[in-house]
């Protein structure tokens, strides 16, 4: 009979511990999907010559936007940067303090590539501006676009672009 008496001991304590465990399962369970799709690391450019998936950091403060890739020695070649300016404007570009060329694709907050400059010379302070209002401006390593073949048109899926 003290198998049962044990049993009856331990019973609150089980339950308990059945309930926070229970707890946890169904937060991680709903967090997961949440933070699978948060990943904004991730972007893939949807051009005529197929999908181009890059490795992206963002940046979406007026502090780290002029900071952008200032300062870099180098950049992956499927790696870049996102400038996130959270809704479309006019926006401009230079190259004071940067030490890489890169080709700078301006987008709409749809998602559509509305014009790219290739190849900013490091250091240059000549103004690259968009052609048009954009959301988005993606920085990648100089004469990239061309080997890709992107152009005006071409879309870009990203977890802060609104799927259509």
């Amino acid at each position: 009979m003290s198998d049962a008496n044990d049993v009856l001991t331990f019973a609150p304590v089980l339950r308990q511990a059945l309930r926070v465990g229970g707890t946890l399962l169904a937060v991680f369970a709903v967090g997961l999907p949440l933070a699978a799709c948060s990943d904004e690391s991730r972007l893939v450019v949807h051009a005529g010559s197929g999908e181009h998936v890059f490795t992206v950091e963002v940046v979406d403060t007026d502090e780290s936007r002029a900071r952008g890739l200032m300062y870099r020695q180098e950049l992956a070649e499927n790696a870049g940067m996102l400038f996130d300016f959270k809704a479309e404007r006019q926006v401009s570009f230079w190259m004071r303090n940067t030490f890489i060329p890169l080709d700078m694709i301006f987008i709409d907050a749809a998602g559509e590539v509305r014009n790219i400059h290739v190849s900013a010379r490091p250091h240059d302070t000549t103004s690259i501006p968009s052609d048009g209002p954009v959301q988005f401006v993606l920085e990648i390593p100089g004469g990239r676009s061309v080997e890709l073949g992107l152009a005006a048109g071409d879309r870009v899926e990203h977890p802060r672009i609104p799927t259509q």
